[in-house]
């Protein structure tokens, strides 16, 4: 006769390897759509017409545009440091999607055909950037990225202090700067409306994450949540104590209130992590502008 505890911990193995699995096809799912919608953008608007993006996408086509050297192929080398770069900032978890991502990206792009839509330079620079920015919103949604350059970001925000933005707006006047001096000021230009209307639509796509989130969690498990931020998330956490609004008994029962910040790209972890343990915790989620200190730092762990 099996005991009821060892069936209550089977069937709760068995719930969090359903929301895993759940979870992991949705994020192949949404890189395989950001992955196409990204080479559609490149290959029906961008390449063609010789326009660029910012950051490690923007490279790649100035490289392709200036030496003839396929951008499938610069996509992924240029990325790799990167992808090394995130396994250490963000995790393996991460790195492994990204990676997934951007040869997904370099194959599509080597072995896929799209039609050249249209060879109007003011629709090219807009729609090239929608579906761009479409294919790396779809790719976040994922728990990846298929552009180094907020990997990038994020890494040397920790080491010297200044903004994810700040570092973002630096690396892309250098590669607009460098288009003007070797396309031209013109493609230089379209290029700069191309990447607003990227930057615009992954905005929109994914309800304007900024890149830091303050997380507020509200749980009768909150110390089994406590325990998952710091040892499986590695972020810290601050847990202070709150009354439950008055309940059908009228009494008001004291509850452990958890506050944790973390980055735009952990978001879908985090969510799968407390679905885990409960599908019910009342979860808040604002918008952070910027962070000092340690409260978004990794706790090392001794084995």
């Amino acid at each position: 006769m099996n005991h009821p505890e060892s069936s209550y911990r089977a069937a709760k193995r068995y719930l969090q390897s359903w929301i895993t699995i759940k979870s992991e096809t949705k994020s192949i799912v949404l890189i395989v759509l950001g992955i196409f919608s990204a080479s559609f953008g490149f290959k029906g608007f961008l390449l063609t017409n010789h326009f660029i993006d910012g950051g490690v996408t923007g490279i790649s086509l100035l490289i392709s545009e200036t030496t003839k050297f396929p951008v499938s192929i610069l996509i992924v080398l240029i990325n790799i440091p990167f992808v090394i770069m995130s396994y250490f900032t963000l995790g393996k978890h991460f790195a492994f999607k990204t990676g997934f991502a951007i040869i997904g990206l370099g194959l599509c792009l080597a072995m896929v055909e799209f039609p050249n839509i249209t060879n109007d330079k003011l629709l090219v620079a807009v729609f090239g950037g929608i579906f761009l920015g479409a294919g790396i919103g779809l790719t976040i949604r994922g728990g990846g990225v298929i552009d180094g350059t907020e990997v990038l970001a994020i890494y040397l925000s920790k080491k010297i202090g200044v903004t994810i933005g700040d570092i973002i707006i630096v690396v892309n006047i250098f590669i607009f700067g460098s288009a003007a001096f070797l396309l031209s000021i013109e493609s230089a230009l379209y290029s700069l409306i191309t990447y607003f209307a990227a930057s615009k639509f992954l905005d929109f796509l994914i309800d304007g994450i900024d890149e830091y989130v303050g997380v507020t969690i509200i749980s009768s498990h909150s110390k089994e949540i406590q325990e998952m931020i710091v040892n499986t998330m590695g972020r810290g956490v601050t847990t202070y104590q709150g009354k439950k609004g008055i309940g059908k008994r009228g009494e008001r029962e004291d509850i452990d209130i958890i506050y944790t910040v973390i980055t735009r790209l952990e978001m879908n972890k985090l969510n799968v992590e407390i679905e885990k343990i409960t599908p019910t915790a009342f979860v808040v989620m604002n918008s952070v502008k910027d962070t000092k200190g340690g409260m978004i730092k990794k706790k090392v762990h001794k084995y």
